[in-house]
C-alpha cells in the first residue's frame, strides 16, 4: 500500500507499509496505542469502535473494526481519546455522561461517546436512531439517552470544528497526477498484492477490465466481514470512496439517478420527503455508523436475498446501469438477479448507478425482523399498486427474504391488474402469493412463517392506503 496520510486527533500522520486491508481499529490499537476505541463484535454491529470521520461532505460516525486505512486517505479521524480535548477538557457529552451516570462497565462507552459527539457537532437530535448502532448491556439506554439530551444545548468545543480546517486545506502529499497502472500500489513486503485507489469511473472501468477478479472496496460494511471474520485474502483490491463521479444524486425527467458509491445515508437524505415510505425503510438500514458508508450500488451489486434496498427499486420500476469499459448498459434492476449470489454481471463490469421515479405515492415498504433497530429483514415487502376510478390499473409487489433473489410478486399482481380495489381482492392477491414463492426456514424465520407474513402484509398494504394506522410502533389499547 503506497501511503495514506489523514489526520488523526489534529495531528497529521502517514501510514505506510502496511497490508491494504489492514483494519483501522487494529492500527489503532496494535500500532499507535489507542486503546480506548474498542473491539467488540468485529463485525460493525455493536458500534464500540465508533469513531469519527471528517471529510468534504462532513463529519460521520463509523465503525473502525470494518474501515480498511486506504479508506482514511485524504480524511480526519478522531478517536475517543481525541473527542477530549488537548488540554484534558472534557466535551459536554463526555461531561452529561458521567452527571447522568451513563456508565458502569465502561466497555461501550467509548464508542458511545463518539456517536454523541458526532451527533451533538451535527446537530442531531434523534438520539434514538443516532445511538441505535451503539450496544451497551449493562448501563441501560434511558441514562445514556438522558446525556444526550442534556448535552444538546452546549456549543461544540472548538477542538471538534478544527479538523474542517485540515479538510478544506487538502494537505498536500507530493502526489503528482499520475496513470492507474503507476498509482496502483506495489505488493508489500513483497508478497501482498497491492490497491488501486480510482479518481474516477473512467479509471475504475480500465483497471477493471484488465483485473476482472478484483475486489471493489465502497463502504466495506459487508466485504469488511471477509477479512475480519473469514481472514478472507481480497487482493487485487479497488477502493472506490474516491470515485467521486458516482457519488452524485441528480433529478431528471422525474427519475432520480444516484451513483452506485452514494451511501445509504446519503439516499435516504434525498428520498425521505420525496419517497417517505422507502425513507422509513432506510432509516432501519442497520445502524447510523454503517448508513454512513454502505453504499446502494454495494448492496446491489453484493446480491442478497435479504437486502433492504433491491425490494423498494423493483417496486419503484428500477433501472440499473452497469458498466464494462467503455461500454454502459442498462435494465430492469429485477433481471439483474437471476439466482442465489448469481447476477448478469460480466467480468469486469461493475454497477455504475440505479435510477427510479422521484414520486410513487403508492409506494409502502414494510420491513419484517426480530429486532426494529439494526437487524436483517426476516420478509421485505415492497407495495407500488396504482388507482384510477377505483380500479386498480398497475401493480409492482417485490419481496426480499422470500426466495434466493429479491422477487416480483408476479401471481399477486396480477391477481390485482384491472380488479376494483377492494379488501376481497387485496385477499385474492395475497391468496395467489402461494403461488409467487416458495420460501427457505432458516434461523430468521421459517417458511410458513414467511409466506403467512407476506399474505399479511398484502392486507396491511390495504388498509395503510385507507388512512388506517398500521405502523409497528403505534400501540393501541
Amino acid at each position: 500500500m503506497s501511503d495514506v496520510a489523514f489526520h488523526l486527533n489534529g495531528t497529521l500522520v502517514r501510514v505506510a507499509d502496511q497490508p491494504p486491508t489492514r483494519t483501522l481499529l487494529d492500527w489503532l490499537r496494535e500500532d499507535r496505542g489507542l486503546c480506548g476505541t474498542k473491539e467488540g463484535c468485529n463485525e460493525g454491529d455493536c458500534g464500540a469502535c465508533t469513531v469519527m470521520v471528517t471529510d468534504a461532505a462532513g463529519s460521520r460516525a463509523l465503525n473502525a473494526c470494518i474501515l480498511f486505512l486506504p479508506q482514511l486517505d485524504g480524511k480526519a479521524v478522531r478517536t475517543v481519546e481525541g473527542i477530549t480535548g488537548p488540554g484534558g477538557e472534557m466535551h459536554p457529552v463526555q461531561a452529561a455522561m458521567v452527571a447522568q451516570h451513563g456508565s458502569q462497565c465502561g466497555f461501550c462507552t467509548p464508542g458511545f461517546v463518539v456517536s454523541m459527539a458526532v451527533a451533538h457537532l451535527n446537530g442531531a437530535r434523534d438520539h434514538d436512531d443516532q445511538l441505535a448502532g451503539n450496544l451497551c448491556r449493562c448501563t441501560g439506554y434511558a441514562p445514556i439517552i438522558r446525556a444526550a439530551e442534556a448535552a444538546e444545548s452546549e456549543p461544540a468545543p472548538y477542538w471538534m470544528t478544527s479538523d474542517s480546517a485540515f479538510i478544506l486545506a487538502q494537505v498536500s502529499r507530493g502526489m503528482p497526477a499520475v496513470s492507474p497502472s503507476v498509482r496502483e500500489t506495489a505488493g508489500m513486503g513483497g508478497s501482498a498484492p497491492g490497491a488501486f485507489s480510482p479518481r474516477d469511473s473512467d479509471e475504475l472501468a480500465e483497471w477493471y477490465l484488465a483485473n476482472p477478479d478484483a475486489t471493489l472496496i465502497a463502504g466495506a460494511t459487508d466485504v469488511g466481514l471477509w477479512v475480519t471474520k473469514q481472514l478472507r485474502d481480497l487482493a487485487p483490491v479497488a477502493f472506490l470512496n474516491g470515485v467521486e463521479d458516482l457519488q452524485g444524486i441528480e433529478v431528471q425527467g422525474g427519475q432520480l439517478h444516484v451513483g452506485a458509491c452514494v451511501t445509504i445515508a446519503a439516499l435516504r437524505a434525498a428520498v425521505a420527503e420525496r419517497l417517505p415510505s422507502f425513507g422509513e425503510l432506510l432509516r432501519r438500514y442497520a445502524s447510523e455508523q454503517v448508513r454512513n458508508a454502505a453504499t446502494i450500488g454495494g448492496n446491489i451489486a453484493n446480491g442478497s436475498p435479504i437486502g433492504d434496498g433491491p425490494p423498494a427499486l423493483i417496486a419503484l420500476g428500477a433501472t440499473l446501469h452497469l458498466r464494462r469499459g467503455d461500454e454502459m448498459r442498462s435494465l430492469p434492476l429485477e433481471d439483474f438477479f437471476l439466482d442465489y449470489r448469481k447476477q448478469d454481471r460480466r467480468p469486469g463490469e461493475f454497477v455504475a448507478g440505479v435510477s427510479f421515479p422521484e414520486q410513487a405515492p403508492g409506494l409502502r415498504c414494510y420491513k419484517i425482523s426480530k429486532r426494529f433497530d439494526q437487524d436483517i429483514s426476516a420478509v421485505c415487502g415492497c407495495f407500488n399498486v396504482t388507482v384510477d376510478g377505483g380500479r386498480v390499473t398497475s401493480a409492482r409487489i417485490a419481496f426480499g427474504g422470500m426466495a434466493g433473489v429479491p422477487k416480483r410478486a408476479a401471481r399477486a399482481e396480477a391477481a390485482l391488474v384491472g380488479q376494483p380495489w377492494t379488501i376481497a381482492t387485496a385477499e385474492a392477491a395475497a391468496q395467489a402469493m402461494a403461488g409467487d414463492f416458495t420460501p427457505l426456514s432458516d434461523m430468521r424465520a421459517s417458511a410458513a412463517y414467511r409466506l403467512t407474513t407476506a399474505q399479511n402484509l398484502m392486507l396491511r398494504y390495504f388498509h395503510d392506503l385507507a388512512g388506517v394506522p398500521v405502523s409497528v410502533l403505534e400501540v393501541r389499547a
